[in-house]
C-alpha cells in the first residue's frame, strides 16, 4: 500500500487532527450554549442596569432605574417580552462559540503539546497552563469578536422595544450588515480589546483550571479518566472563570452596547479603561460584579455540559482524552 493510500485509510481524526478537534469542540460548545443561554441573556441585562441613569439617557434620566435581581430580571423578560425572548441573540451566540471554542481548544492543545511542552511525568506545570489558557482564549476571542458584538446588541433589542425605542435589527444577517455599513470592518471589532482581555481571564480560569484539576486528580487520587473526574474539574473551572471574568465582562458588555457616531466611535466611553473608571465612580466597585450570580450559574452548567459533551464526543470519535 502506497503512503497516499495508507493515509486515506486512516480515520478522519488522525488525518486531520486539528480540524477534527475544532469540529468536536464546536459541537460541544453549541450544545452548552443553547442549554444555558437564558442565563447569559439575564446576565447581559443586569450588567447594563443603572447605566442610563448614570449617563442621563433621555427619559430614563428623569426617573430612578428599577434594579432587579437575577430571578426578577428573568421573570420580567418572560412576562414583558415572552418566553422565547430568553433565547434572543442565541443564533449569533452559537456562531460565536463555534469560532471561539473551536479556535481556543485547538490553540490550547497545540501550545500544551507542541510549543510549551509537558513535563517528563506528563504533567503540565501551572505557569505553562496559565500562559496557554490566556493565549488560547485571547486568540479565539479575537476571531469571534464580531459574532459576540452582534449577540450583545441583539440581546438588548427587547429592552429597547419596552423603552419605546425603534428596533435596530431584523435578524442576525441584518445586524452584521448594518454594523458593517455604519462602522466598516473596524466596526465589527468594536469592543474587541475588553473582549479579548475578558476571554484571556476567563480561559485562565476555565481551560487552566480544568486541565490542572483534572490531571491533578488523575495523578494524585484513585479517580480515573471518567465523567466523575470531568465533572469535578468542570465545576472548579466554572467558578474560577466567573470570578476572574465578570469585571471584564461588564466592561465589554457596556462598550459593545453603547451608541456610536457616524465614524463608529463610542458616545459614552473612550476606551475600556474609561468605561471601568466611569462604572466604578458612578456605581461603585461592586458594579463590576453585576450579573455575577447568573454568570456563575451559567458558567458552572456551561462548563459541565461542554466538558462532559466534549470528552464523550472525543472518546466516541476515537480522539484521545483532553
Amino acid at each position: 500500500m502506497s503512503p497516499a493510500e495508507e493515509e486515506k485509510s486512516l480515520p478522519l481524526p488522525e488525518r486531520w487532527p486539528r480540524a477534527s478537534k475544532f469540529a468536536l469542540s464546536a459541537c460541544a460548545a453549541a450544545v452548552a450554549e443553547l442549554v444555558t443561554f437564558p442565563l447569559d441573556l439575564t446576565k447581559t441585562r443586569l450588567q447594563v442596569q443603572g447605566e442610563a441613569a448614570v449617563h442621563g439617557d433621555g427619559a430614563a434620566a428623569g426617573r430612578a432605574t428599577p434594579h432587579r435581581g437575577m430571578l426578577r430580571t428573568a421573570a420580567g423578560i418572560v412576562r414583558e417580552e415572552g418566553l422565547g425572548k430568553l433565547w434572543q441573540g442565541a443564533t449569533p451566540a452559537v456562531y460565536r462559540h463555534i469560532v471561539y471554542s473551536g479556535v481556543r481548544m485547538v490553540a490550547y492543545e497545540h501550545l500544551r503539546d507542541s510549543v510549551l511542552g509537558r513535563s517528563e511525568d506528563e504533567s503540565f506545570p501551572l505557569w505553562k497552563a496559565v500562559v496557554g489558557g490566556m493565549s488560547a482564549g485571547a486568540i479565539g476571542q479575537f476571531f469571534a469578536s464580531p459574532t459576540d458584538l452582534v449577540k450583545v446588541q441583539m440581546q438588548m433589542e427587547g429592552r429597547r422595544k419596552l423603552e419605546g425605542k425603534p428596533l435596530r435589527f431584523r435578524g442576525v444577517h441584518h445586524a452584521f450588515m448594518k454594523i458593517l455599513s455604519e462602522g466598516g470592518i473596524r466596526g465589527l471589532w468594536a469592543g474587541w480589546v475588553p473582549n479579548v482581555q475578558r476571554a484571556a481571564l476567563v480561559n485562565m480560569g476555565d481551560l487552566t483550571t480544568y486541565d490542572s484539576v483534572k490531571h491533578f486528580l488523575l495523578l494524585n487520587t484513585p479517580l480515573v479518566d471518567n465523567s466523575v473526574t470531568h465533572s469535578a474539574a468542570s465545576c472548579c473551572s466554572g467558578l474560577v472563570a466567573a470570578v476572574l471574568g465578570t469585571p471584564a465582562d461588564v466592561v465589554k458588555t457596556r462598550i459593545m452596547n453603547q451608541p456610536r457616531d457616524k465614524q463608529g466611535r463610542g458616545l459614552l466611553y473612550k476606551s475600556s479603561m474609561d468605561c471601568l473608571i466611569q462604572t466604578v465612580q458612578g456605581e461603585g466597585f461592586m458594579s463590576l460584579y453585576k450579573g455575577f450570580i447568573p454568570t456563575w450559574m451559567r458558567m458552572a452548567p456551561w462548563s459541565l455540559v461542554f466538558w462532559l459533551t466534549y470528552e464523550q464526543i472525543r472518546r466516541i470519535c476515537g480522539v484521545s482524552s483532553f
